[in-house]
């Protein structure tokens, strides 16, 4: 039998077909890899910009103990009764009463109580652990928020922000014989008297020293409520005078500060029978404070 002749350069057509074949499938797979590449491309893209940014979480996750906070040497001189009591009473006075709370890592308080001869002396602790549950908004504005609401009922005014200062018109040359423009926008030449009051002339009504009969400010005695510094983030003192039953008298000190989204307010109340004297506002405001910086400091170990 007669072979068939092999000629160079010459590539039978069965390998052709093959590597033609091989192509067409390389391009639809290559084709395929780069539409899903593209499409993933595009997934994520969108899904990136639909993302909102999330505010910052609170500093603070758990609460201390209350009851145990307060040191017992602080309580027995909050506490003045205790100084009469057996051992045991004494004892389960200083122990405190825990708050009923539903969640201790969300809020936690204890109060404690002693009568003496002419009175009482009440002591509550209350902390709350803010969070906020708008992802665009963080725990400690969140915090502020609840804050400012005891602020404003301890009648205390919040601080305005001030307004942005208006920028003072360009002024024209001073040379003699020219002329300023004036805020009004009024031109005025200059070396002329730009009030009668420089001239020699009256006053103008309402601007000059107030009249004998002109109601002045009340005096402040400095232990009104006030905000208070070098506390916390923020912090106030509020101080109510009122009556009890009979003829007796009662007040109420609160001291209040935030320290990112934890608040804690310090609650010290006096009250007295009888003929004795109200409770004095400055003892029960140190005290109160006192007792504050002691808990701030705890909060930062």
């Amino acid at each position: 039998m007669q072979r068939k002749r092999y000629s160079p350069g010459r590539v039978p057509g069965t390998l052709l077909g093959l590597g033609a074949g091989l192509a067409v499938v390389a391009g639809a797979l290559t084709g395929c890899s780069a539409a899903d590449t593209a499409e993933d491309v595009t997934v994520d893209a969108k899904a990136g910009a639909a993302a909102a940014p999330v505010a910052p979480p609170g500093r603070y996750r758990t609460l201390f103990e209350p009851c145990g906070a307060v040191p017992q040497a602080t309580l027995r001189d909050l506490l003045p009764g205790t100084a009469g009591l057996t051992d045991v009473e004494r004892a389960a006075v200083l122990r405190g009463t825990a708050a009923v709370t539903y969640d201790t890592d969300r809020r936690v308080g204890c109060a404690w109580t002693a009568d003496s001869g002419n009175g009482t002396h009440r002591l509550v602790l209350d902390v709350e652990r803010v969070v906020s549950y708008d992802p665009t908004v963080s725990d400690a504005a969140r915090a502020q928020e609840v804050y400012t609401r005891k602020q404003l009922a301890a009648g205390i005014a919040v601080p305005e922000t001030p307004a942005p200062t208006p920028t003072a018109p360009t002024t024209a040359a001073t040379a003699s014989g020219a002329t300023k423009v004036s805020a009004t926008g009024a031109a005025t030449p200059t070396g002329t008297p730009s009030s009668p009051t420089a001239s020699g002339g009256a006053t103008p009504p309402g601007t000059g020293a107030p009249s004998a009969g002109t109601p002045s400010a009340p005096a402040t005695t400095g232990l009104e409520p006030r905000l208070l510094g070098g506390l916390g983030d923020i912090a106030f003192v509020g101080d109510a005078l009122g009556t009890t039953g009979g003829s007796g008298t009662q007040r109420v000190v609160s001291v209040v500060f935030r320290t990112s989204n934890v608040i804690v307010t310090v609650e010290y109340r006096q009250r007295t029978t009888g003929a004795a004297a109200a409770p004095d506002s400055k003892e029960l405001q140190d005290r109160a404070q006192n007792l504050a910086r002691l808990l701030a400091d705890r909060l930062e170990e």
